[in-house]
């Protein structure tokens, strides 16, 4: 698990300057940057594992509590894009609701753990816990983290035994909302999204144009791919956020098919792992929490890959370990670290198989 995760957030780094040194003349700036937050996150990783989840898990309501005091600050500071989702501290820059999954994760475990959602009372309850987040960040507006954050409680529902008709009525309140938020809590910006995820030629030279450029750029990359630094899109600066948001386009466009399906192996291998480390454990509270950190790094790697090829709505999420963040990259070692701590403890106690 941890080797292919560093596989893949090397490869990020180099994909990173390669993407950066199109837009902005800056790639070796952000890979250097990329590369330290990756230092920072192994050695928060190891921390985490030598820590072990039981101690965090111990202080989940705490952390949750003041990931939620992040977000309300996160309100009050200025808008970056259209969007307050960024807050400052001496001079570093970080993005709360990144660590807020890593907070509702071990809450969410706990809570579960401690009050199973197998009545109709405690169902409701972890509803309106995991709500309050929600809420905070569509304030922001980031409706692609609030995804992210009911994905992961859906994973964590479902490992927890809810039953299926809880989860049937949660699905189907959710499909019958989405009219409602459509109209009335989304930007224009973002159902603009929706409408040229449907049609991109709508409006080719404004909201679908990140579409296009992106479809292009994946698609000319061919069999085996242009090559390293090779990529047109990003270095003619017709790709938009290569190095962000558009950075499986360009990895698309330098390495190919085959790259592309090597990284999905990486992601599948890693994934794998990470569920194994949920079966190897006997604890309750440790399969939710597991199913959670599986649930948010399978859906963002699904969502952010399906925006590039136009098969899901721009978000404007992060594939884990490859994009420019360090508040993403952070997040999902810290993440990693948890996993690994529950997966030594299941090896040490000879659990599982």
């Amino acid at each position: 698990m941890l080797l292919c995760a560093v596989t893949l957030a090397l490869w990020g780094v180099f994909c990173i300057y390669s993407a950066a040194a199109g837009t902005e003349g800056r790639g070796f700036d952000y890979a250097i940057r990329q590369a330290a937050w990756l230092f920072v996150s192994i050695i928060s990783m190891l921390l985490i594992m030598i820590v072990g989840h039981h101690k965090l898990l111990e202080g989940a309501y705490y952390l949750f509590g003041l990931s939620l005091l992040l977000l309300f600050l996160t309100l009050l500071a200025p808008k970056v894009k259209g969007a307050q989702s960024w807050l400052g501290f001496g001079g570093v820059r970080f993005q709360p609701s990144e660590f807020a999954k890593v907070a509702i994760i071990l809450t969410m475990s706990k809570f579960f753990s401690r009050y199973p959602p197998l009545d109709f009372k405690t169902f409701i309850m972890g509803l309106g816990v995991i709500m309050i987040p929600v809420l905070l960040v569509l304030l922001q507006p980031d409706a692609g983290s609030a995804i992210v954050f009911l994905v992961i409680s859906f994973g964590m529902l479902i490992a927890a035994g809810t039953p299926l008709k809880y989860l049937g009525s949660l699905v189907g309140l959710g499909l019958s909302a989405i009219p409602f938020m459509y109209f009335f809590l989304l930007k224009d910006y973002q159902r603009n999204r929706i409408l040229v995820f449907i049609d991109p030629m709508r409006d080719p030279l404004g909201a679908g144009y990140n579409v296009i450029q992106s479809r292009i750029a994946v698609g000319s990359g061919g069999f085996s791919g242009k090559g390293f630094m090779m990529g047109t899109q990003s270095k003619l600066k017709f790709l938009p956020e290569p190095h962000t948001d558009f950075i499986f386009s360009v990895f698309s466009e330098e390495f190919g098919f085959v790259g592309v399906m090597i990284l999905i192996a990486l992601f599948t291998v890693l994934l794998f792992r990470v569920i194994l480390a949920g079966i190897r454990s006997r604890e309750r509270r440790c399969k939710i929490l597991v199913a959670g950190v599986a649930s948010w790094l399978w859906f963002q790697m699904f969502e952010s890959i399906g925006m590039s090829i136009g098969f899901m709505p721009v978000t404007g999420l992060p594939l884990p370990f490859l994009s420019y963040g360090g508040s993403s990259l952070l997040s999902t070692f810290i993440a990693l670290g948890l996993v690994a701590s529950v997966y030594i403890e299941g090896g040490n106690s000879r659990h599982g198989f």
